[in-house]
């Protein structure tokens, strides 16, 4: 895709079932907490909207209104918060809009509940009814991932005959293709929907009604969070079943890749790791790394240190991990390992940790502060995903001038480019077959790398250079939206 810029400025709604700082379990959060903020800064009038969690405490109430889910109607309390965005020293203030009900989302987690596919046609239908109530007619709804799917369904199908919503085109974001919102039939009648949608050419898929379906098939425009992710995703072997839809609809994917919040992610000015430091400051680097394995009790000194963050699921390529670790802590390397997830890897990584106590560290649980002090104080971060649709974590530690050993796959294949030593070119170590001996040919040859101190330095401040602020993707976002706005009248939509 040719990406260009727009003179015209938008409304948009972006929804979001997490925002972050507000509630977050991903990456999805990060881009539905940063991408509003450099919309802004570039005139648009961007509002965004999640459902109301039990831990959200800042905000104020506006007013509630009706929403009918199946036969009854539930009420939609609207409260609102804000988002703050900077330029140039120039503060603006981002609507955040909290639907809340108690019923649905004054619990103690954020998802999954027997009644999932309730709760998500409530705040789909809610965004709809919500900006009616405001009187605030957005050019774009942004919708991201299964939760808001049925919004361009219900948008298309069942709210034309009002003036007030013409106009009104939407962008659907796959983050995770893996996670599709597929419930029985039912739901069709929470979403005031009849038997003619469950059917192949409408939201049925193999037996279900699905959200991520009705995203896919009824938006006027479909993007994911990077290029090569938006052509795995029409395929069988990334495409989750969903390949043949996609396809169908290729001409309208895009793939946007995810920009980083360069404010909060700065080693110059980050209040969370030891010693702040820039491109040329070598030693304050090596400081938070010795200071790094003092925490988590490692031996310290300049034995090669990779680090880990992730969550623990079969999804990161952990398996060839484990397979790796044994031989490769012989060669004097250091791991740290911090996530949760699956209690299978918790326990995996527990018993590298008693095995090679001075080689392996790990932190089960999450822990934002020492995170970025990974990022900060490791010479390598490793990601060996089996499919990543953008990934954060390899933006974040070139940002912190710290190496990533990545699988050739989605945003990973987009950000990551093998270095060559003999050209000095590349920001990092790239493996393509999915396998133990490709990861570990990846780490050794970044090993070798690490021992030549010049290469290795000017590695460094290559990639601490490097830029992958949202100011780029917020440019390309603009793009998709008037892309969008043209198709509005003329996509042909299913029955």
């Amino acid at each position: 895709m040719n990406v260009q810029q727009l003179d015209e400025t938008y409304k948009i709604l972006i929804a979001s079932p997490e925002v972050a700082p507000f509630a977050k379990t991903g990456g999805l959060a990060d881009v539905a907490g940063s991408l509003p903020k450099a919309l802004t800064t570039m005139g648009n009038d961007v509002r965004v909207v999640m459902p109301k969690y039990r831990g959200i405490t800042d905000y104020k109430t506006i007013g509630d209104f009706p929403v009918q889910v199946g036969s009854r109607k539930a009420t939609a309390i609207l409260r609102e918060g804000v988002i703050r965005a900077r330029l140039d020293n120039v503060e603006s203030l981002v609507p955040v809009y909290f639907i809340d009900n108690y019923h649905y989302f004054d619990r103690d987690n954020m998802y999954m509940y027997f009644d999932e596919a309730e709760r998500f046609a409530f705040f789909s239908k809610a965004i709809l009814e919500m900006i009616k109530y405001l009187q605030w007619a957005p050019h774009i709804i942004h919708c991201n991932d299964w939760q808001t799917g049925p919004v361009p369904l219900l948008l298309r199908e069942k709210y034309p005959h009002d003036p007030f919503y013409r106009g009104i085109a939407s962008v659907f974001t796959i983050h995770n293709l893996k996670y599709q919102g597929n419930y029985p039939k039912d739901v069709l009648h929470l979403l005031g929907l009849g038997d003619e949608y469950f059917t192949p050419n409408s939201i049925e898929f193999y037996g279900s009604a699905s959200f991520m379906k009705a995203g896919i098939l009824y938006a006027d425009v479909i993007n994911t969070v990077s290029k090569t992710y938006a052509k795995e995703i029409q395929t069988p072997i990334y495409g989750q079943m969903m390949d043949g839809v996609l396809k169908a609809r290729s001409q309208d994917v895009y793939g946007i890749l995810n920009g980083l919040n360069y404010h909060e992610f700065n080693p110059e000015t980050d209040a969370r790791i030891y010693r702040n430091y820039g491109p040329e400051d070598h030693n304050e680097k090596k400081e938070n790394k010795y200071a790094l394995q003092r925490e988590i009790g490692l031996p310290p000194g300049d034995a090669p240190l990779i680090g880990i963050v992730s969550r623990l699921v079969d999804q990161k390529g952990l398996d060839l991990v484990a397979e790796v670790i044994p031989e490769i802590v012989q060669r004097d390397i250091q791991f740290v390992v911090l996530g949760t997830g699956d209690p299978y890897y918790e326990e995996l990584f527990r018993s590298f940790h008693k095995t090679y106590p001075n080689r392996v560290a790990v932190e089960i649980g999450f822990n934002v502060a020492l995170a970025q002090r990974i990022y900060a104080g490791c010479d390598m971060f490793l990601m060996p995903s089996r499919f990543e649709p953008c990934g954060l974590g390899q933006l974040i530690s070139m940002r912190y001038g710290t190496i990533p050993i990545v699988r050739s796959t989605g945003g990973l294949a987009d950000t990551v480019v093998n270095y060559e030593p003999n050209k000095q070119a590349g920001n990092g170590f790239t493996f393509a077959e999915y396998s133990s001996d490709s990861l570990f040919d990846a780490i050794i040859r970044a090993i070798n790398t690490y021992q030549d101190k010049r290469r290795w330095v000017a590695l460094v401040e290559n990639v601490m250079r490097h830029d992958f602020s949202w100011n780029r993707s917020a440019a390309e976002y603009m793009s998709i939206y008037g892309v969008a706005r043209n198709r509005l009248e003329s996509l042909s939509y299913p029955a």
